[in-house]
């Protein structure tokens, strides 16, 4: 019989590599604003873009709807952000960070950042060009690029 063996299982090995990055850049969000991941994502893609609809949020973060709709009620709560119907779709919402929320991505944009370079500084130049191509090729190769 054939086994697979999970640990150099490329899927699997990229999962828990994300996951774990992903869990140790939480405890910078969390512990400064209790904010979830889900949160964290939405925080950050109305940061960066200003005015988008949770249709384009989960699609630009990889959540399911109920995550972003969760993330919304809780920033929305914290007055955060604010929605507002769309012109000529009711059922469209538009959602945008208010200052307070703006603030909040403000002061966590540079920790991000520094989150970032100190993982990095932990490869050599040479290992963050291949992760950097590497993952620029599998991108391309499934249309994600």
């Amino acid at each position: 019989m054939d086994v697979l063996e999970l640990e150099n299982f490329l899927p699997y090995r990229l999962y828990r590599l994300a996951d774990t990055v992903s869990r140790e850049f939480s405890t910078i969000y969390r512990d400064r604003h209790g904010l979830t991941r889900p949160e964290w994502r939405t925080l950050s893609g109305l940061g960066q873009r200003g005015s988008m609809t949770a249709t384009a949020l989960g699609e630009q973060s990889a959540m399911h709807k109920t995550k972003v709709s969760r993330a919304v009620a809780e920033l929305e709560r914290r007055r955060w952000l604010t929605r507002t119907a769309d012109e000529n779709d009711r059922r469209v919402e538009h959602l945008a960070l208010t200052k307070a929320g703006l603030a909040a991505y403000r002061e966590m944009v540079p920790l991000a950042k520094a989150f970032e370079r100190e993982l990095l500084a932990k490869l050599s130049a040479s290992e963050r060009a291949a992760i950097s191509d590497g993952l620029a090729a599998l991108e391309g190769a499934l249309g994600k690029g």
